[in-house]
């Protein structure tokens, strides 16, 4: 509601005002000008009108809800028919790798003695299981079983409503139900702690396999090995930059294995979460496969399902650690079989090396006087050793440049990814503008066509007020035309009336009455003036009484013409302005036909 203008209200009152103010007082208040609001009425209508709109909101609310449980049933499915999948795949791998097993260890059993022992330890193992199923868990099914047989026989009691007293004693039962389930809680606090020693036990053998092979490690990388130590090599300058070459080759690879691993243990360092929730990011993932559509949304709402206390925020800067660590543990793999592969071929290369010194000292024995000879082969082997150390190093520069162009790469995909989801946002809005504009349009064109129907109509009226105006005309003539006849023939008889008055007149005369005389009568009141005064009246004058009574048409009977009823239902339907509305209205017969001398033939030609 608007504020209201108190310049209306609040303004100089002038003096024909205060006259009519007193005139309208001195008429009365129940005037037909002004009439009486209907408050019961607006807020009857106003709390409809607030039953529809909270109708409406329910409804959008309901559509809401359906849509977003929808999506949810189409998301459960797709994760469900991954779970499916994966489950397939785990279940074959299990029971190949079972099958592996048993296979190797059938094999290997007659040869050492470990298996056998595995085999012994597995057997007392499952001794020791059956043992536990059938002191822990036979009686707590037994003990189910017993207190459901129990409960039907309660219930049975009491729907006989039997007098007898029945045997069950539920304290007994209680105290029964209690000392199994202390017992149980015995048990399970048991083998809790034998799994927390069992894991200790684990994490010391992983510590210590963590130490050896990093002892190892260091040893494969920073140890001369024994096939160049025991190299049979005539010239020991020769040996010892051989030696030197492998030495800072194995530097080179070391650095470079230091730097992935500080990078590992940095990024390991700065993942805040649990192993139990990183095992459980990995998991996940690792379900979906690659090549799978909207593999990203898929996997996250899976996480989020998975991982309730962390936020997408969390899980999607997780994902990006995740995906660096694991794109530098891969740049850590392919560094391992690098060096695999430049550490054969460098001992090969040795080798050949030897061989060729060795063949070039039997040449020098062979031929003592060419010493010049022998040492052209020495600087040619010299720029053999430095020419293949040009070439490790060429090989190192481009494996990092390959490495660099490969994270080049994936920034260009990630800046790709989000320019692509820009692009899309800035498309949907597009979009929602052009949906705008298109409604607004409609808009436009509705009021249009509202306009010119409206135009239409006040053409329609503008000629049938002109119709209208020349049927009174005529209807006027002919009124007028009636009148006179009217008059000419009340004229005559008036002169007929007159004549035959005086021809009455004469015969009264003959046959008059002499009247008594009563002077009592001249000063009597009269019938007329006794109304006047009220005396002699039983019925009260009412001032609200109408003055002509109406006679018209009731309720019913207007909704009962079939063209009023045609018409409502054209208009709650919007059809109502229409072609096929404006055509089959006027042949819509009434309800009874009028009379022929009603119809109009004023401008019927």
């Amino acid at each position: 509601m608007s504020a209201p203008d108190h310049g209306t209200f609040f303004r100089n009152p002038r003096i024909s005002d205060v006259e009519n103010l007193a005139i309208s007082m001195r008429n009365g208040l129940c005037r037909q000008k002004y009439k009486p609001v209907d408050y019961k009425h607006l807020y009857e209508l106003a709390a409809a009108e607030k039953m529809t709109s909270a109708k409406i909101q329910l409804k959008i609310k309901k559509t809401e809800q359906v849509s977003k449980i929808n999506k949810e049933q189409m998301l459960l499915k797709q994760h469900r028919q991954v779970w499916w999948q994966e489950h397939k795949r785990l279940s074959e791998n299990r029971q190949k790798a079972e099958e592996e097993i048993k296979t190797f260890l059938d094999e290997e059993n007659h040869k050492h003695t470990f298996f056998s022992d595995m085999r012994d330890l597995e057997h007392k193992l499952s001794k020791e299981r059956d043992t536990y199923q059938k002191s822990t868990i036979v009686p707590i099914w037994q003990l189910k079983e017993n207190l459901k047989f129990r409960l039907s026989e309660m219930q049975w009691h009491l729907s006989e409503e039997s007098c007898v007293k029945s045997k069950i004693n539920p304290v007994e039962m209680l105290q029964q139900i209690k000392f199994v389930k202390k017992q149980q809680t015995a048990v399970l606090e048991f083998l809790v702690l034998e799994s927390l020693t069992l894991e200790r036990e684990l994490e010391d053998c992983k510590t210590k396999a963590l130490a050896r092979s990093f002892e190892e490690k260091t040893g494969l990388f920073l140890d001369i090995p024994s096939a160049l130590l025991s190299l049979e090599c005539p010239y020991s300058d020769l040996k010892t930059l051989v030696i030197d070459e492998y030495r800072k080759l194995a530097h080179g690879y070391w650095s470079k294995l230091q730097e992935t691993d500080h990078q590992l243990e940095v990024l390991s360092r700065n993942i805040e979460w649990k192993e139990e929730d990183q095992w459980v990011f990995q998991a996940v993932i690792n379900q979906y496969p690659s090549d799978l559509q909207r593999r990203r949304t898929l996997y996250l709402d899976a996480l989020q399902r998975y991982l309730p206390h962390k936020s997408r925020h969390d899980l999607v800067a997780h994902e990006k650690a995740w995906e660096r660590y694991h794109f530098v543990r891969n740049q850590r793999r392919v560094l391992m079989l690098n060096w695999a592969q430049a550490r054969k071929a460098f001992l090969l290369k040795a080798v050949a090396t030897a061989a060729e010194a060795s063949a070039a000292l039997e040449t020098e024995v062979a031929l003592a006087d060419s010493r010049q000879k022998q040492q052209e082969i020495c600087a040619d082997l010299k720029a053999k050793v430095l020419q293949w150390k040009a070439q490790q190093e060429e090989a190192a520069r481009l494996e990092a440049a390959i490495a660099a162009r490969r994270k080049e790469k994936e920034d260009e995909e990630e800046r790709l990814q989000k320019k692509k989801e820009i692009i899309r946002r800035a498309q949907e809005k597009e979009k929602v503008k052009k949906y705008w504009t298109e409604k607004q349009l409609k808009w436009r064109e509705q009021e249009e066509k509202d306009l010119q129907c409206l135009e239409e109509l006040r053409k329609l009226m503008a000629e049938q007020a002109v119709k209208d105006r020349e049927r009174v005309k005529f209807r006027q003539a002919l009124l007028e035309k009636r009148l006179l006849e009217k008059k000419e023939l009340a004229l005559q008889e008036a002169r007929e009336e007159k004549e035959k008055e005086k021809c009455l007149e004469a015969l009264r005369q003959q046959v008059a009455v002499v009247a008594k005389l009563d002077p009592a009568r001249v000063v009597a009141d009269t019938v007329a003036s006794k109304a006047r005064m009220g005396v002699g009246t039983e019925e009260e004058f009412d001032l609200q009484k109408p003055l002509f009574k109406l006679h018209t048409y009731s309720e019913q009977q207007v909704i009962s013409d079939p063209r009023l009823r045609i018409e409502l239902a054209l208009r709650e339907a919007g059809l109502h302005k229409t072609p096929y509305a404006k055509e089959i209205l006027p042949k819509i017969p009434p309800l009874k036909l009028p009379r022929r001398d009603m119809e109009s033939t004023a401008f019927k030609t």
